[in-house]
């Protein structure tokens, strides 16, 4: 069976109730070369961050990923204080700010409580390691959301990636069938060329046309569609392979890239048969882009 394919952004909040009281957590995810996990969480859950970010390294593979917790405990568990060191410094700079400018003005109380770290809340008790167990368990539970959506995300690119790619196999067959007709003209012209060139130091007509056939070789870009070919037939077997292919494709599109920029720069010298290869070629470079585009949010 495929591996699903994920896209490396989505978005989970989780809400679930624990032995402690209600417990929210949330993942968000973006792109990103490998996985970077950036934890948003109190002091108090600090001797589960350890557990939670084996079980996220489990589950996710790439992505700049935020995880935020927070928990609302039971009736009567919680106590409000405030930080009565911290409050006096604040009063301390305002009225030395407000004699130095020469300001009338009385502090706000409830401007100065919501300044960081002057409110606080303490529990009871402190978190057992069995709300850990819990917190490990929604953390999983949200994670699965994660991908869920992730990889509702992955399968509507890999839609957008195979139209692509249909239009890009569409445009290399229009370009092998103009090299055929363009291929004979050019040797011709080659040919008539050399004997112009050469005016009367004529060599002989078998010569003649070696000399022509190996100009023409050295332009002919059958090598570099045949090479796009076998690299689109690859990027098609990866996305039905399905797993973890964003790496595997931009390496694929990049060398799909290279070898239309060959196929450009050895049109222009096809005459018109070279111009309609270098208008289809330069649809094939904005097809190769926008997949590229779309591979890069992919795990």
């Amino acid at each position: 069976m495929p591996l699903p394919i994920r896209s490396m952004t989505g978005y989970a909040l989780l809400r679930q109730e624990t032995s402690a009281g209600e417990l929210t957590v949330s993942l968000r995810s973006v792109n990103h070369r490998g996985l970077d996990l950036h934890f948003y969480l109190s002091s108090e859950f600090a001797p589960f961050e350890n557990a939670l970010r084996s079980l996220l390294k489990e589950r996710l593979s790439r992505g700049h990923v935020e995880i935020r917790m927070s928990l609302v405990s039971n009736a009567g568990s919680d106590r409000g204080s405030y930080n009565r060191e911290l409050l006096g410094r604040y009063l301390a700079a305002f009225q030395g700010a407000a004699a130095e400018f020469g300001i009338d003005g009385k502090p706000d109380l409830n401007v100065l409580l919501a300044l960081p770290g002057v409110l606080e809340s303490t529990r009871d008790t402190k978190l057992t390691s069995s709300f850990g167990e819990e917190a490990v368990a929604v953390m999983e539970a949200c994670a699965g959301e994660l991908n869920n959506y992730r990889e509702r995300e992955g399968s509507e690119l890999k839609t957008a990636i195979v139209r692509e790619l249909d239009a890009l196999d569409e445009s290399s067959s229009q370009i092998t069938a103009v090299r055929s007709d363009a291929v004979p003209q050019f040797s011709a012209r080659l040919q008539e060329r050399l004997r112009l060139l050469l005016g009367d130091q004529m060599l002989p007509p078998n010569r003649l046309v070696e000399e022509a056939a190996v100009l023409a070789d050295r332009s002919d870009i059958q090598e570099e569609l045949t090479r796009l070919e076998v690299h689109s037939r690859e990027l098609r077997r990866t996305l039905d392979e399905g797993g973890e292919i964003g790496k595997r494709l931009d390496f694929l599109l990049q060398e799909m890239n290279r070898e239309t920029n060959t196929i450009l720069s050895k049109s222009s010298a096809i005459g018109e048969g070279g111009l309609s290869i270098t208008n289809t070629g330069i649809g094939i470079k904005a097809n190769i882009e926008r997949m590229r585009e779309q591979a890069l949010n992919l795990e």
